[in-house]
């Protein structure tokens, strides 16, 4: 018995030992408490997590055995605060799992998802914790709350709700099980992506194959190929070397194969294949849905948007199909007169001519194309421009501190100043691809924001914006694409909307917003890239410090509605197939192309691939939030040309209309509806016309707006 006591005795002081060497059990002593990077390990996590679980377990455990009457402090507010070790270990978790993972996160979070996701239940389904939320609820208009209050208790009871709170039994069981299921198909969804990409390289070895090819291009293929210990050049399915491939090569074969291999990640005869995954996670959310008593999941969901149900989306998506259409068909014939023109009459534009055809044209009309600007756009001096805009418009400013731990040595991190020189928030940011980085470009955070109500310390957050832009070469800086210039605008614009975030509570600020109104900060952002006003303070030559000419930002803007109507049908028919998904109100069993095919063909303006599959890789709408919710885009798009009108009407740099977009919108999180704040931006409800004028599709008969 002594021998026993004693090796219990050594095992609680190695376990202890374990505990005091993880970085995520010790309060960060980092500058500004940021994520201490540098000490992380993988075997960290599990431990971290397996604790942060117990520790709301208590929390909650302690919630249901208070003798007190439920009250908003001792039931809401101590849930909302309940989880801090878990948030802080999964927030790190499921960020490198997208920007810097490798095989044994992976293996790990196939372990982990499963407890996590029943962790989740047992606190959403606990019957106890739910009658106490449900009785603070049910007083809440004899309990005198501020409008964020209530908002939050709203949202907690809710999300109750939502989450399987009033199903008993059987159902209950049986929601455990989808849920958990749920959270494992998802991940491997995206991890197939993941090694699908990874998995495919094009390597070429005669130099005649690179024909039409930009020298950008092929130094950053042998650049690649060099990395792989290969000869000659590689191109890849990451953004910064398959788009320039499809822009520019001459070599029609080597197009269509980069293109299939593209289109048809995820279907083929291999462990990577997507295709019964999606019909799985499209069937799970249904059964998910309609045990919570809807329809189907679109139902479920738009309950909690602006859209607020399926026929208000598809309302949208007609409109915009009826307007844009017949310019598309023009658009489509233009470049397919060009292509007749070099390659015969019987000659038929197929997708992967699309964008090699497209630029000629675009060239041929505007006298512009991707590669006249690319030497304007290095990215320091973007990230000049960019942040140069947020303090020209807010007062802000931004400080690189290397002090700072990140995650991988292409990071950095800064400082974020207000006009008050306060510190408001730690931006990193992440631009170039690489093997332990997803695809696409998003914004996140490490750190949310708060006010703690005892001590009136406002909490600032950590954000994150990531990217994958072409790379720097061995005698060039990066320089960007302009597409690329609108894109870090657009993670920029999300990155704001969280750095503002001025909310009492956590789940309500920032980004914690309705789907559909959260690319309107970010798309508006987009704006500013064809303002000659704002190029003006950037853009110029990498090697002679030009600036970007006058003529050349005359054609950029000339150029800005090229193929504009193609560019929303394509938009909206990732709309239309997100919905067609999600409205189902029976499991689908069927052949999931030819189903997409079907789903979107009223949207498709070029000919139709039999073999080419986007819903295996539409991580969007099967691995991310945006399920039943693509849309979002188009809707917040005609957010954005409304509320960018005023800056255009007052100037678009001016200082009043930016602060009261920071007061009302940025700063206020998912605090109150996102309609009432944009009206009081704006002064008015959006309409579509805006939008429509933007893209050249209507006639602006109003009058001439001018700007400061």
């Amino acid at each position: 018995m002594k021998r026993l006591n004693v090796i219990l005795i050594l095992l609680c002081i190695i376990i202890n030992m374990m505990n005091a060497q993880n970085p995520f059990f010790e309060k960060y002593t980092t500058p500004y408490g940021t994520v201490p990077f540098d000490k992380i390990k993988t075997e960290h996590y599990e431990p971290a997590i397996r604790e942060g679980i117990r520790q709301q377990a208590a929390e909650i455990d302690a919630i249901v055995n208070n003798p007190e009457a439920p009250t908003f402090a001792n039931t809401i507010l101590a849930y909302e605060k309940s989880g801090e070790l878990l948030d802080r270990v999964t927030t790190v978790f499921g960020n490198l799992r997208s920007a810097e993972t490798n095989d044994d996160l992976q293996i790990l979070a196939q372990e982990m998802m499963p407890l996590l996701s029943e962790h989740s239940n047992n606190i959403s389904l606990n019957e106890e914790l739910f009658k106490r939320v449900k009785a603070v609820y049910n007083q809440k208009e004899q309990l005198n709350l501020t409008p964020e209050q209530t908002k939050l208790l709203e949202n907690i009871y809710d999300g109750f709700i939502r989450r399987g709170a009033n199903l008993q039994g059987e159902a209950q069981k049986q929601y455990r099980q989808l849920t958990k299921e749920l959270s494992s198909f998802t991940l491997q969804f995206s991890e197939n992506n993941l090694k699908e990409i990874n998995n495919y390289q094009l390597v070429l070895t005669d130099k005649a194959q690179l024909a039409g090819l930009p020298e950008s291009a092929i130094e950053a293929a042998a650049e690649t190929a060099k990395e792989k210990g290969v000869e000659g050049w590689v191109f890849t399915l990451q953004a910064p070397s398959y788009i320039p491939f499809m822009t520019y090569a001459d070599n029609r074969d080597l197009r269509h194969e980069l293109y299939m291999a593209y289109n048809t990640k995820c279907t083929h005869n291999n462990e990577y294949n997507n295709i019964d995954i999606v019909k799985k996670l499209v069937n799970t959310r249904m059964a998910i849905a309609q045990l919570l008593g809807y329809e189907n999941f679109a139902q479920y969901t738009l309950k909690k948007r602006m859209a607020e149900d399926s026929d208000a989306v598809y309302n949208l998506l007609n409109q915009l199909l009826e307007a844009y259409t017949p310019t598309a068909k023009k658009e489509y014939q233009e470049v397919q007169e060009l292509a007749r023109q070099e390659q015969g009459a019987e000659f038929t534009v197929m997708p992967w001519d699309w964008s090699y055809y497209s630029n000629k044209l675009k060239d041929k009309k505007f006298n512009i194309n991707e590669e006249m600007l690319r030497p304007y756009f290095e990215l320091e001096k973007v990230k000049e421009g960019v942040f140069g805009l947020a303090t020209r418009l807010y007062g802000i400013t931004f400080k690189k501190n290397t002090d700072i731990p990140v995650y991988h040595k292409d990071v950095d991190a800064y400082e974020v100043l207000d006009k008050d020189n306060k510190t408001l928030a730690i931006l990193y940011t992440d631009f170039h691809p690489r093997t332990g980085k997803r695809a696409g470009a998003w914004m996140t955070e490490y750190k949310g924001q708060w006010i703690d109500e005892k001590t009136g310390e406002n909490s600032r957050p950590h954000v994150s914006i990531v990217m994958n832009f072409t790379k720097p070469t061995g005698n060039k800086p990066a320089l960007l694409t302009f597409d690329e210039v609108e894109t870090f605008l657009h993670e920029f614009g999300h990155s704001l909307h969280g750095m503002f975030a001025n909310s009492t509570y956590e789940s309500l600020s920032g980004t914690s917003v309705y789907w559909d109104f959260v690319e309107l900060p970010s798309q508006i952002m987009e704006n500013f890239a064809i303002e000659k006003e704002f190029l003006n303070t950037f853009a110029q030559h990498y090697q002679t410090d030009e600036k970007l000419p006058e003529e050349l930002i005359k054609r950029l803007v000339d150029a800005s509605n090229f193929n504009a109507a193609y560019a929303c049908l394509r938009q909206v028919s990732f709309g239309l197939l997100d919905m067609a998904w999600y409205t189902r109100n029976a499991p689908f069993e069927g052949d999931v192309k030819e189903y997409e095919q079907q789903s979107w063909a009223k949207a498709q303006i070029l000919p139709v691939v039999k073999d080419a599959c986007m819903s295996t890789q539409f991580s969007h709408i099967f691995a991310g939030g945006y399920s039943a919710g693509y849309y979002s885009y188009k809707w917040a798009e005609v957010l954005d040309a409304d509320a960018f009108s005023l800056f255009k009407q007052k100037g678009i740099f001016n200082r009043e209309v930016a602060e009261s977009f920071r007061n009302n919108i940025l700063s206020k999180g998912g605090t109150e509806h996102p309609m009432i704040l944009y009206k009081r931006f704006r002064g008015q409800e959006p309409t579509i016309d805006a939008l429509l004028i933007r893209n050249g599709i209507k006639e602006n008969t109003g009058n001439k707006k001018t700007e400061d």
